[in-house]
């Protein structure tokens, strides 16, 4: 549920300075004693933005500042590169930075930071997700942390005339003991803006963390609880208008005339009928009276292609997209290879393959869509829009508007959710239809797409399919497994100029880089285009592949008489750190037992599975029992080794909403074309996780010390194979292709 302003509260108006309208010259300039400090950054690479970003930063070979303030009253606001939207990454950064500034990251106010070259944080380019944002920026938010701290101590020494040596800080102040006098950061601030950052000052050892490693309370929850946040749902401009969006109900077909325009104009409130590439729109003071409006046109639109693959053909379904994937021919790139695969077949005293599939699925966010568009009296454009990116959607907003990136402020609300919805993903984004309704009116506009146009129009993950074989000895170890991968990634789709080579890294991640000591391997990696958008879902090709890939590694186990647990530990028996996560699980979990055995209420049964995405490692194991054909989850127990953390708490609650959605999607979730159309047009048609069937999650944290890794997704994707074992132990039924809810489940 998207909160709404406190009651009695009015719903905030933005100004047209607010932080988005931040320039760099008018920011250094802040108001008199103002601390802004900068930390040395990657530089983004060339071309990544425009001409305009480009002449404001740095020669080339030099780096940019991130910003950070303390005001005059002593508070600390943060610039973050991030957007929060519910991941937590405001606190975060609050805690990261506070632990080197010494300040309480509860004195902190965390904004997201406008477009521009500083925030280049993530390997030169600036995004949320990929759970990048703590892994990619830890170092350097704690460098700039004390950075900051070093300036107000020698800001401090030459006011009270003593040696910095002398001086420490606490929470907001520096203190010198021998006098005991203290001096408020806020005091200092002017004198210490005057001075050179050092480079290197020393970071806190981690044994002296405060902040870091503890859970420490989130900064947005007030707020949120009591309705005061504010969600790109809720924004408003001074004199805007309200639009209501209807799509062609077929993607690619066009408007091609409207019977009853004039009435729809005559309605109430009703400020123009427009049509827009792929959908019409209706303009009115409420978005209530645009939403009626709309839906009372009488389109005629043009028609699909009446059948093939290349595009949404008004014959194309998700089955007949499944059996292309399964039919496409050719080879394939190499994606992953060891060994020598073909000798081992060769050689094998058993051979078992298998194919699986994966459906589509839609990000089926609670907030809807929208966005708000304003051109100003100076040739500059305003857009309120929900992203992950701020600068890429800065250019493709200029592109639109045809207007010079410079000329555009990205404002960057926080988020009702992720899970990867907010990327720019062409027709399934409301930012355009805002700057083309914004322009043709003449005043600002802000788009909502209904609940249906967001099940019509939204980027959905991509159907797979990966076909298995593997090679076992005459002891029943496996020797050798190939997989043949077919479709697409949301890499190639979107991001293709940024990676070489001809296999897309999002199609294939989580079959290949296992860490399984198999001496022979194939992956490759088939080509095979969607005609529908698609996108990143949370935690992208691990959601399916480590589900392809542990499920059939349990079939490989049985195959040769092993327990799937037991085999998993002999095939890490080298890799201490995934060793350790299997025995931390099974600790957790009471003690491995596949099953069945007889529990509370009947039969259950136990299924175990790895994973390792973003950097970090997970070991999961699910209990399940079938009630009335379908599967019931009990218990999931889930150990997770990110390396090092920072707040363990929004870790551990990450661990378990990702464990939830990777439940959904393991149990019912899936979107089914029929006819060239989508067959769900809101939650009816499109079931999600019931609270009911939400099992109890327990997360354990191990920290390995390994390199930091992502939090976000990585609890997810053990989640599906761990579920499909446990139903193969109680049933003897092998589901490979989800939701479960398409088979009928019999129990043992």
């Amino acid at each position: 549920m998207t909160p709404r302003a406190a009651p009695g509260s009015a719903i905030p108006v933005l100004a047209s300075d607010g932080v988005a309208n931040l320039s760099r010259r008018r920011f250094l300039g802040t108001a008199a004693g103002a601390l802004v400090v900068g930390i040395a950054l990657p530089a983004r690479r060339a071309g990544a933005e425009s001409a305009a970003l480009r002449s404001a930063a740095p020669k080339p070979g030099t780096r940019v500042p991130a910003f950070l303030e303390i005001r005059p009253d002593g508070s600390v606001r943060l610039l973050s590169p991030f957007v929060e939207g519910g991941q937590g990454i405001a606190t975060g950064m609050a805690q990261i930075v506070g632990e080197e500034l010494d300040v309480d990251p509860a004195r902190f106010v965390v904004e997201c930071a406008p477009p521009g070259p500083d925030y280049a944080v993530v390997n030169g380019l600036r995004m949320t997700g990929g759970s990048f944002s703590t892994r990619s920026s830890y170092a350097l938010m704690r460098q700039l942390g004390a950075t900051a701290r070093d300036m107000l101590i020698r800001a401090a020494a030459a006011r009270l005339g003593v040696r910095e040596s002398d001086l420490t800080t606490r929470d907001g102040s520096v203190v010198h003991a021998a006098s005991a006098r203290s001096l408020p950061y806020g005091d200092l601030a002017a004198e210490a803006l005057a001075l050179a950052p050092r480079e290197g000052v020393a970071l806190r050892d981690p044994k002296d963390f405060r902040y870091i490693r503890h859970a420490v309370p989130r900064l947005d929850v007030r707020d949120k609880a009591t309705g005061r946040a504010v969600y790109a749902i809720d924004q408003t401009v001074e004199g805007m208008l309200y639009a209501a969006v209807r799509h062609a109900p077929q993607p690619g077909t066009e408007p091609e005339g409207i019977d009853n325009e004039p009435e729809a104009r005559a309605m109430p409130g009703v400020q123009g009928v427009h049509r827009l590439p792929g959908a019409v729109a209706v303009t009115a003071d409420s978005w209530w009276r645009a939403r009626k409006a709309v839906e009372a046109l009488a389109v005629r639109w043009t028609r699909p292609a009446p059948t093939g693959l290349d595009t949404l053909a008004a014959d194309f379904s998700s089955e007949a997209m499944r059996a292309a994937l399964t039919e496409t021919p050719g080879e394939g790139h190499e994606a992953e290879a060891a060994g020598d695969a073909a000798a081992a077949f060769a050689r094998a005293a058993t051979v078992i393959e298998a194919e699986y599939h994966a459906p589509y699925l839609a990000h089926a966010q609670l907030e809807p869509p929208s966005a708000i568009a304003r051109f100003n009296p100076d040739g500059t454009l305003d857009v309120w829009t929900p992203n992950q990116m701020p600068e890429l959607f800065q250019s493709l907003s200029a592109e639109v508007a045809s207007l010079s990136p410079d000329k555009v402020r990205i404002h960057s609300p926080m988020l009702g959710g992720f899970f990867g919805r907010h990327f720019a993903y062409g027709p399934a984004n409301p930012y355009p239809q805002a700057i083309r309704l914004a322009k043709a009116t003449g005043r600002p506009v802000k788009v909502l797409w209904s609940r249906e146009e967001e099940f019509l129009n939204d980027a959905l993950r991509p159907l797979s399919h990966s076909r298995f074989r593997a090679a076992l000895d005459a002891a029943g170890q496996p020797i050798a497994v190939t997989v043949r991968t077919v479709g697409e990634g949301p890499i190639g789709r979107w991001f293709g100029a940024l990676f070489d080579g001809p296999v897309d890294p999002s199609a294939v991640e989580g079959i290949v880089g296992k860490p399984y000591a198999i001496p022979n391997r194939r992956m490759t990696f088939v080509k095979r285009a969607h005609p529908v958008t698609i996108a990143f879902w949370r935690s992208v090709g691990h959601s399916m592949n480590d589900y392809f890939s542990e499920s059939f590694l349990d079939e490989i186990a049985l195959a040769g008489g092993q327990d799937p647990f037991a085999l998993r530990m002999a095939l890490v028996k080298d890799s201490p750190r995934h060793r350790r996560l299997l025995q931390e699980v099974a600790d957790l979990s009471g003690g491995w037992q596949r099953g069945p055995y007889a529990a509370e209420g009947g039969q259950r049964a136990r299924g175990v599975a790895m994973a390792s995405p973003f950097g970090s490692e997970t070991a999961t194991i699910a209990e399940v029992s079938i009630e009335g054909g379908e599967a019931r989850v009990h218990n999931l127990w889930i150990a997770f080794d990110p390396g090092s953390v920072v707040n363990p708490a929004i870790v551990t609650a990450q661990v378990e909403s990702a464990a939830a959605l990777g439940l959904s999607a393991t149990l019912v979730e899936q979107m089914v074309y029929r006819n060239g159309l989508r067959q769900a047009q809101n939650f009816d048609g499109y079931p999600i996780l019931r609270r009911e069937h939400m099992p109890a999650v327990h997360v354990r944290i191990v920290e390995s010390g390994a390199p930091m890794g992502g939090v976000g997704e990585p609890g997810l994707p053990g989640v599906p194979p761990a579920v499909a074992n446990a139903v193969a132990a109680l049933t003897g039924q092998r589901i490979r292709s989800l939701p479960l809810a398409n088979a009928k489940l019999s129990g043992a």
